[in-house]
Order: structure tokens, then C-alpha cells, then sequence
């Protein structure tokens, strides 16, 4: 199409002509009100700086209370489930550092527990001689498990059958 003819039909319209891709052969328009363009466009490069930020980290030790990890686990598969990046770190602290295998066995134990929301990138390994890190990513929705903190949708009100209300009995006339 022409640019007149675009020009034409924009005003027609009552809308603008934007040029979005210039340097294509021949350059791509859009006929769109300018406004909503630039709000949409904010709108996007806004999200695009918060997808960046979608880690969340969580912090056990080898000798945590079953409840604890129980806690821990409820926090990632609700990360998880938001779409998020969970790295687990545990912290060998003084004489920890001599048995590494429970380390290991916890987080291998944390990792099978959340499988049915997200898995891991690799196995868990060292940071040094103190910290023992893997990071957990999301599975896709339709392969995840159902959230268990979702907040169940209202049901829909019943609709009565279309019967008439009962009638009740008349006296006979006296």
C-alpha cells in the first residue's frame, strides 16, 4: 500500500500511521492510536525488567527439623508454581563440613520432593568448601502438578429446575 493511501486511511480512521519496522523492504506500518501504543509499550518494557528478577533462594542446613524443610519445601512449590527459579543453598557450618553425604541427602531428598513442580537444572554440587547449591526450574504448566495454594474458583450458582411451586390444597367452598 501506498503511504498516501495509508495516510488516508488512518485519518479516516482518526487514528495515527506508525512506522514499527523501517529498515524492512518495503517499511512495516501500523495503523493504531498513539496513546495506547506508547502505553502498551511501556507496559511491556516493564515486564521484560521484572521477568529478569525471577529467583527466589532458600536457605537450609543439614541438620533441619522435618517441619522446617517441610516449611521450605511449601515456600519453592509456591515460587515454582508463580513461574520462578528456586536456588536451594545449604550452608555447612564447623564439623558439617566433615559429613558432606547428609548435606547431600537432604537436598537430593528436597529436589524429588518438589519433582512435580519444577526440576532440577543439574545435580547438586560444592561452592567452596562451605555451601552446596542447585537450582530448581519450573516445569511447564500443563506438565506441573496442580498448585495446592491456588484459590479455587467460585461454582457457578445452580440454576432451579423450571417447575411451578406447588400449590396447596384449596378448601372446598362451604
Amino acid at each position: 500500500m501506498s503511504l498516501s493511501a495509508a495516510l488516508e486511511l488512518s485519518r479516516a480512521r482518526g487514528l495515527d500511521l506508525i512506522e514499527i519496522a523501517p529498515n524492512a523492504t518495503p517499511p512495516v506500518c501500523r495503523i493504531v492510536d498513539y496513546g495506547k501504543f506508547l502505553y502498551e509499550e511501556a507496559k511491556r518494557t516493564k515486564d521484560a525488567r521484572h521477568s529478569a528478577n525471577r529467583m527466589k533462594e532458600l536457605q537450609i542446613s543439614p541438620t533441619i527439623d522435618p517441619h522446617d524443610l517441610a516449611v521450605k519445601r511449601e515456600h519453592a512449590i509456591r515460587f515454582l508454581c508463580d513461574d520462578m527459579k528456586v536456588r536451594l543453598k545449604l550452608r555447612f557450618r564447623g564439623r558439617q563440613k566433615a559429613h558432606k553425604e547428609i548435606g547431600f541427602e537432604v537436598m537430593n531428598q528436597f529436589v524429588q520432593e518438589v519433582a512435580a513442580y519444577g526440576q532440577a537444572d543439574a545435580p547438586p554440587k560444592m561452592v567452596g568448601d562451605r555451601d552446596l547449591n542447585v537450582l530448581i526450574s519450573p516445569l511447564p504448566r500443563n506438565k506441573r502438578a496442580k498448585n495446592p495454594h491456588a484459590v479455587p474458583s467460585p461454582a457457578p450458582p445452580s440454576i432451579p429446575p423450571s417447575e411451578p411451586p406447588p400449590v396447596p390444597p384449596s378448601e372446598p367452598p362451604s
